[in-house]
Order: structure tokens, then C-alpha cells, then sequence
């Protein structure tokens, strides 16, 4: 047992979180905090990215945790507690391992109504894997070693962490001060599924006349980008991915089909896997947004499913599985390769090369000059150029909205890795900006934030957060004064004759922008999108672009049940 070390619980935290490798934490200061930072000032190195609002801490944080493969760390004060909840659903829907602490009054104070007193655990236990009460010093190493345990093994996801103010002064004798280095990153253990099911998935694949694979962000999360790689090109199967699915295998690769499912999947990808005897699910939840409603394989009944998760509850919830197979994604289709390179030695697959097929459906798009609206720019051009001008280490964040259907569908990430984030789990607005400041922690290159006027006005504010961070952040907005996708689900699919409750004032953004301190521009015509971006891009520091787009059902973008109602209704759409 190692000796005794007195410390208060301010500090123990502090030891704890920089055993565990921690060199960020997102959040808001607060009275039932101070006593905290106190102890942070004079003894810690970890870097505190100060926001403001905590929403925007709680985004911050889970797109840090994408982005580094580590846990992200978020802080927030018993007043500002319920203003987490956003990052962290989203967090725990994408399987996001967040530690989330949340300071508090004294235990019980809360039934003399003091002042920011919640049951914050019953609050956070229903969108956490665990939320826990610190309730004595002595117990923070361990509550802290199993909320890393927790949130990075098998479906990573937020862990809640309670503190009461009292707790950061009182002092304990520790002997227990060490870390478990394998859960400072996720996934801290790799399971490998049944191999005799393993096997039997082996069997259904090389049967098959037409197989695809179905990456979700489960596929990312694995790190298993190479031997998804290795297991597609042996037995020569296209590969899809969901939107946030997006860079499991590079994009140019001849087997790559791309964005498939309801948010940016275009026609030749969904109808490949339309067209498909067998679909093979890595690491994803089969929800409905990349299925299109559970349409997009046709009739189950005459498609082959094979599922792999780690989340033993995603495996055929919504498709009926000839093979599920629980595990880590990397460690069994590594071993799935190892059977099938041992046991069929001379697998001699007819080659397949998507590049041509997805070339013509590019430039389909590219070259349509569908005319805009007056004073609008096409989202395709922006996508177009930000294509050619986007540096491989730059992290791509977008959000619900045509901010996120157009470059999911047209952007082309040439290398494997996740640097396109969505917030495509819970789909709430204000996600892109604050995800774009927690990335720009988290990596070297350049950020490009995609958001639209509606969720921008969610997170102005802090604006002053990333401007005073120094990183190298472009935000690009897209402008149509209104809530967009709302707007085109009433008109395209519900026939209302006109928006209801959707459209919002004119606002001089530009202006907004430049009193927080960024490099300002607005594209006006085609010809501005290039050199705009390039010189944004290039710039180091905050930079900020407007670009006025259409609404969604003015010009409909690739959301498969939008283009069916705009066929009907001979509207201009792409797809």
C-alpha cells in the first residue's frame, strides 16, 4: 500500500483527472465551484476552456472526444446544471464517453429549497451510463478510476459525477492515488465476438451475389478503419457509411460507396444498397436517419443482414439478423481476416471499382446550374469549392440542416479518420459552432464550422469563447432566415400552402462578427467562393462567412423522402 497522502478534495480530483492523462476541461465557473479552481490555480497544468454557456461546454466536449479518442472531461455549476443536458444526451446517443462533473450545495440543502438545489442525479442517471454522489474524500479514487472504467468500456458513453461545494475543502489521508492507464482512451478493451459466429458470417459473405457493408460511427469510435479496409478489398464489397459514419475508409478508395441512408446519401449509393442480397451492419444502430425510415434495404425479408456492435441492444433491433455478432468492430473483423487469409488462401473476387459510378453522380450534381432563388448561392458550389481547399488535417463540424446535408453528401475525405462531426443522433440545434471549438482542441489543422442562421442564434455568445482561444476556426453560415428544415418537411411532406411559425427576422450577422473580433466576409456570387474560403482558411486565426442559401423547399437537397414529394410535385432538387 503506498503511503499516506493528505490531500483536499479539490486536489485529489485535480491528481486524479492528470493520472488519467487529462489535458482539457470544458465548462463555466459558478459559486459552488470557486473552491475548485482555488486548487487548480496553484497546482494543476490541465488546461480549463472557460465558455459561455454551458450547453456550448457540454458540444465542446463531445466533439473533443471524437476527435482525440479520449474521454473528454466537462464541468458545470449547480445553477448552470440543467444547461448540460444537449451535449450530454447527444453524447451518450453517439456513444461519447464524457466524465461530466457538476458541483453542488450540501447534500440535503436542497430540501430547505437552498438556492440551485436539483436532484442532479436522477436529473443525469437516465442520459449516463452511471451518475454517482461524491460523498467523503476518501472515495474520489475510486469513484474516478470507475467513471473512466465506465464511460470507455464496451458502449462507451457520459458518466455524471456529482460534488458537492463542501467536498473540494475537506481533507482525507489517500492511499489509493493511481490511475488505470488502458481507460484513458476508448475503447479500453477490445472483445471479439463468438468465432464460431464469426464463421458463420464468413460463409454468408462469400455466398453472397451482391454484398455491402453498412459502416456507422461505431466503425470510427472502433479505430477498425484499416481492416475494414483489408476485409472489403479481399472480398471486394462496397462500403457505405452513415453521415456520421463518414470517413471510416477514404472516400476516393475504388470500394467506397460513400453517404448512404435518409441525410445526404445520394441515388446511385442508396440504391446500391437498395439493390443488395446481403447488408453487413458494422457498428451501427440502424436508426432512421440512415436508413430512411427503415426503407432503404427494401423488403427485408429477401436481404441477408449481418450485424456487428458492441452494443449487444443494437444488434437486430430493427432488421432480422441471419448473424449478430457482439464485439469491438477492429478486434473481430481483424480476426475475421486472419480465417479468411488461413482458410481460403486462394479467394480470387471479381474486382469492383465505384469511381467511375460515384464521378458521373458528382458531376451530375456539379454540372446541374439548377437556377437559385434571387440573392442566393448554391450550396453545391460552396461544397464544390471547400472540396478543392480543404487541407487533410482539417476537422469538417456541421449540423442539422442544409449546413450538413450538402457536404455530407459531396465533400470527399481522402483519408481514413473521423474529421467530419455531426451531432446526427439527437439532431439539435447549435451543435457545429461549440463542437467546432471543441475540436480545435483536439487537433493541429485548420476547423470549419457548417451551422445556418437558426442554429447560430443559439450559440453567439461564444463566439468570444473561440476568438479568445487563438485557434484557427471558420465559421460558415448559412443564411435563409429561417428554420429550414422544418420549413421544407411542412411544405414538402405535410402540404401546408405556406410556413407557419418558421421564418425570423433579417439579422446584419457580418456585423456580429466582427464585434466579437473575426475576420468577416459575405459571398455574394459564385465567383466569391473560392478566394473567400481560401483566404479564410488560410487565416489563423477567427474567421466568419455568409452565405445566403436557399430554404429546403425551394431547392431540395439529398433527403430521399424530400426528393420523392419534389419529383411529384416537379420541384428542382438534387440528389
Amino acid at each position: 500500500m503506498a503511503e499516506p497522502t493528505r490531500m483536499n478534495g479539490a486536489q485529489a480530483l485535480l491528481r486524479m483527472l492528470e493520472l488519467h492523462d487529462v489535458t482539457h476541461v470544458f465548462g463555466l465557473p459558478g459559486e459552488t465551484t470557486i473552491g475548485w479552481y482555488k486548487e487548480w490555480r496553484a497546482h494543476s497544468n490541465i488546461e480549463f476552456v472557460l465558455t459561455r454557456d454551458e450547453r456550448t461546454a457540454s458540444y465542446a466536449a463531445e466533439a473533443y472526444a471524437k476527435i482525440t479518442g479520449k474521454p473528454a472531461v466537462l464541468e458545470a455549476p449547480s445553477p448552470g446544471v440543467t444547461h448540460c443536458t444537449p451535449g450530454i444526451t447527444e453524447a451518450f446517443l453517439s456513444s461519447v464517453p464524457v466524465i461530466f462533473f457538476s458541483s453542488d450545495i450540501p447534500i440535503n440543502q436542497d430540501k430547505k429549497h437552498g438556492l440551485t438545489g436539483v436532484d442532479q442525479t436522477a436529473l443525469y442517471e437516465s442520459i449516463c451510463k452511471e451518475s454517482f454522489v461524491v460523498t467523503k474524500v476518501a472515495e474520489i479514487p475510486f469513484l474516478l478510476r470507475r467513471a473512466f472504467r465506465v464511460a470507455t468500456s464496451g458502449r462507451p458513453a457520459p458518466v455524471h459525477i456529482r460534488v458537492p461545494i463542501n467536498i473540494f475543502g475537506e481533507e482525507a489521508e489517500l492511499t489509493d492515488l493511481y490511475a488505470e492507464p488502458e481507460y484513458s482512451a476508448y475503447p479500453a478493451h477490445r472483445p471479439v465476438a463468438d468465432h464460431g459466429k464469426i464463421r458463420a458470417a464468413i460463409d454468408a459473405l462469400l455466398i453472397a451475389d451482391k454484398p455491402a457493408i453498412v459502416c456507422g460511427q461505431g466503425a470510427l469510435i472502433s479505430k477498425a478503419s484499416d481492416v475494414i479496409i483489408e476485409l472489403a478489398e479481399l472480398l471486394q464489397i462496397p462500403v457505405g457509411t452513415t453521415t456520421p459514419g463518414k470517413g471510416t475508409i477514404p472516400e476516393n478508395h475504388p470500394l467506397a460507396l460513400r453517404v448512404i441512408g435518409g441525410r445526404g446519401g445520394m441515388e446511385y449509393s442508396n440504391q446500391y444498397m437498395h439493390d443488395a442480397d446481403l447488408i453487413f451492419f458494422i457498428g451501427s444502430n440502424t436508426d432512421s436517419a440512415a436508413t430512411d425510415h427503415w426503407k432503404l434495404y427494401g423488403d427485408p425479408g429477401t436481404t441477408t443482414f449481418l450485424h456487428l456492435d458492441i452494443a449487444e441492444a443494437h444488434i437486430g433491433n430493427n432488421f432480422p439478423v441471419k448473424v449478430g455478432l457482439a464485439g469491438d468492430a477492429r478486434a473481430t473483423i481483424t480476426h475475421m481476416v486472419e480465417i479468411l487469409r488461413s482458410e481460403h488462401p486462394d479467394l480470387n473476387r471479381p474486382q469492383i471499382d465505384l469511381t467511375q459510378m460515384k464521378q458521373t453522380a458528382l458531376d451530375k450534381v456539379f454540372n446541374a446550374n439548377i437556377p437559385m432563388p434571387e440573392g442566393t448561392i448554391s450550396p453545391v458550389k460552396l461544397s464544390q469549392a471547400l472540396d478543392r481547399l480543404m487541407p487533410t488535417d482539417a476537422i469538417v463540424t456541421s449540423e442539422p440542416g442544409v449546413s450538413a446535408i450538402y457536404p455530407s453528401a459531396l465533400l470527399t475525405f481522402r483519408e481514413a479518420g473521423r474529421r467530419y462531426i455531426t451531432n446526427y443522433s439527437m439532431g439539435a440545434l447549435g451543435y457545429s459552432v461549440p463542437a467546432a471549438l471543441g475540436a480545435s482542441y483536439a487537433g493541429d489543422g485548420p476547423v470549419i464550422s457548417l451551422t445556418g442562421d437558426g442554429s447560430f442564434g443559439f450559440v453567439m455568445g461564444d463566439m468570444e469563447t473561440i476568438k479568445r482561444s487563438g485557434k484557427n476556426v471558420t465559421i460558415i453560415l448559412n443564411r435563409n432566415d429561417s428554420f429550414g428544415w422544418i420549413r421544407g418537411e411542412a411544405i414538402l411532406l405535410d402540404d401546408v400552402d405556406a410556413p407557419w411559425s418558421t421564418d425570423f427576422g433579417a439579422v446584419d450577422y457580418l456585423k456580429i462578427a466582427e464585434g466579437f473580433g473575426f475576420e468577416t466576409a459575405r459571398i455574394t456570387s459564385d465567383a466569391e467562393i473560392e478566394p473567400l474560403l481560401k483566404q479564410a482558411i488560410s487565416n489563423p486565426g477567427a474567421n466568419f462567412i455568409e452565405i445566403r442559401v436557399p430554404t429546403q423547399d425551394e431547392i431540395v437537397p439529398f433527403v430521399p423522402n424530400w426528393v420523392r414529394a419534389a419529383r411529384a410535385k416537379n420541384l428542382p432538387h438534387f440528389y
